[in-house]
């Protein structure tokens, strides 16, 4: 049976001897928040499941050196929010880390896989499905919110035992690590997207003045929104911040008349916009610009088949070896003389500048492109 863990004391005492492994898994809730709430966290521990109430006094405190730990590995699945949350909650993301979706990935099965289907199609059990959507930070928690809390932990040492050999076997057990170490560095830099403008498409259409508007935009509305502690959306949508981008006001009273047009608009937040229009960035200038589809298309269309090609020998599965945005992010790199973006660094880069060096620089046999280890 799972134990309910509310006193910082009895989880101190539980994981006081450390063993080599833990499961881990959180419930969160983000719907209303830019940051996740941490309402529970589950551990494999031996033999036994700890269900771990974040919500009581002092737990996120006897959490920490758990998870600080560096001989403890921590075996989580597709972990990349839990990570946020854990950061967030109690001030350390959880390491050294074997995701097992990533595993998964990079052994050749799926990409991108559930854990109840990973559960389903390695091990042979079904899980329920029940309690996806549920309000974990209500109390007390139902016997089936405990049970399917449970459930997502308590076969995490079986996949990981299973994965770890297919992986040892194909000599790809670095590959997972370069990857694991790689989202446990965007977790705890955690400082956003720089350019944030480039995920809109709207972007490319606007000249360059208005795409640094729009950057200006974006930059103050991350800040704010962190600082709030709301969604993005709810401080300013992408579709009116490319608007005032586009179409900038030329008073404060004209954008609050802008403002005052659209119905969602943030019109007590007038004066901060004013002043995020008006006030250039450092770095605007070196801001790229958008992918222009268009123009891109047929690099952009060779670049992916030359990853298919070199993703078939691998047997590994689409999408893993190079997604579209990394490719897109590759290609801009090569034409501004740039470095190789940090997810297509490290073990990627070695599989794919034979095949994709050629096609960024075709005078020269090569990419010509630094290694970037940044994220």
């Amino acid at each position: 049976m799972p134990h309910w863990i509310t006193d910082p004391r009895e989880l101190d005492h539980r994981i006081a001897r450390r063993p080599h492994r833990v499961g881990l898994d959180t419930e969160f809730i983000r719907e209303r928040t830019y940051w996740p709430q941490l309402a529970l966290v589950q551990i494999a521990l031996d033999d036994d499941i700890l269900l771990v109430d974040t919500l009581a006094p002092g737990i996120t405190d006897s959490l920490r050196p758990l998870l600080a730990d560096a001989a403890v590995l921590k075996v989580m699945h597709s972990p990349s929010e839990d990570l946020v949350a854990f950061r967030h909650a109690c001030g350390v993301v959880p390491q050294p880390l074997f995701d097992t979706q990533a595993a998964a990935a990079l052994a050749g099965i799926a990409a991108g896989m559930g854990y109840q289907r990973l559960v389903q199609d390695a091990l042979g059990v079904a899980l329920a499905k029940g309690e996806t959507r549920s309000d974990w930070l209500r109390r007390p928690l139902s016997p089936s919110q405990l049970e399917y809390a449970a459930d997502d932990v308590r076969h995490l040492f079986a996949l990981h035992d299973a994965l770890d050999a297919r992986l040892l076997g194909l000599g790809r057990e670095a590959w997972l690590q370069e990857d694991c170490a790689r989202m446990v560095a965007n977790a705890e830099r955690d400082d956003g997207d720089r350019w944030p403008h480039l995920s809109l498409r709207a972007a490319q259409f606007l000249d360059e003045a208005a795409r640094h508007r729009l950057l200006r935009l974006l930059r103050w509305r991350e800040a704010h929104a962190r600082r709030a502690d709301r969604p993005r959306s709810w401080i300013l949508d992408n579709e009116l911040a490319v608007l005032l981008a586009r179409e900038p006001a030329g008073s404060l009273a004209q954008l609050q008349r802008q403002l005052d047009a659209h119905p969602k608009a943030p019109r007590k937040l007038a004066d901060a916009i004013w002043q995020a229009l008006q006030t250039p960035l450092d770095d605007e200038a070196q801001a790229p610009e958008p992918r222009n589809e268009d123009r891109d298309k047929q690099a952009l269309r060779r670049l992916q088949e030359a990853t298919a090609s070199r993703s078939a020998d691998l047997g590994l599965p689409d999408g893993v070896l190079a997604s579209r945005r990394w490719l897109e992010q590759l290609l801009a790199a090569a034409e501004s003389g740039n470095r190789w973006p940090g997810p297509l660094s490290g073990w990627r880069r070695a599989e794919l500048e034979p095949a994709l060096g050629p096609i960024l620089s075709p005078g020269e046999g090569g990419s010509g492109l630094a290694a970037d280890t940044s994220v």
